[in-house]
């Protein structure tokens, strides 16, 4: 009597280094939420994680109930115009960190601890939000030049990665 070849494999370590890593998947999502962004200027994207499971999306663009950037043009502030603004922005724009935050606290989702993963890396006013919000890392793919938010990071004790595929 032949014996049957169960319908299932054991894992190996050859599938497992084919599989895409954590970092790879998440930064894929993330990349795929930008997509929903209205902002004329820059698609951004963001996501927190919390034990390997996204908690919640964000994406750059106007607020719930009001005209996005792509129906009525962007509201550029000029760098100098404003002595608290160290470079041009659009005031019209949430910010997708923001909004990842935001729909944690609208649906009542803990984001202690999380991982934030983004497009970009965030602002000063964002890296203040993400340190209010108890957030543990940020991974980012391009860099937004801001060396205050890189010092507030830092001081807050944040870890701060560049994704590497």
């Amino acid at each position: 009597m032949e014996k049957e070849t169960p319908h299932y494999s054991l894992p190996n370590e050859e599938a497992e280094k084919n599989r895409t890593s954590w970092d790879t998947y998440f930064v894929d999502i993330t990349n795929l939420v930008k997509e929903r962004s209205t902002c004329n200027r820059a698609k951004v994207g963001a996501i927190l994680v919390k034990n390997r499971r996204i908690i919640s999306t964000g994406y750059n663009g106007a607020a719930k109930g009001t005209k996005h950037c792509s129906e009525v043009g962007c509201n550029v502030i000029k760098a100098g115009e404003n002595p608290e603004n160290l470079r041009d922005h659009c005031s019209r724009t949430i910010h997708a960190e923001q909004n990842a935050i935001i729909q944690a606290a609208l649906f009542g989702v803990g984001i202690d601890g999380a991982t934030l993963y983004c497009t970009h890396t965030p602002c000063y006013t964002c890296a203040k939000m993400i340190a209010n919000a108890g957030v543990k890392e940020v991974i980012y793919m391009k860099t937004y030049d801001d060396k205050d938010s890189i010092a507030a990071f830092e001081e807050a004790g944040i870890k701060l990665r560049e994704y590497k595929d």
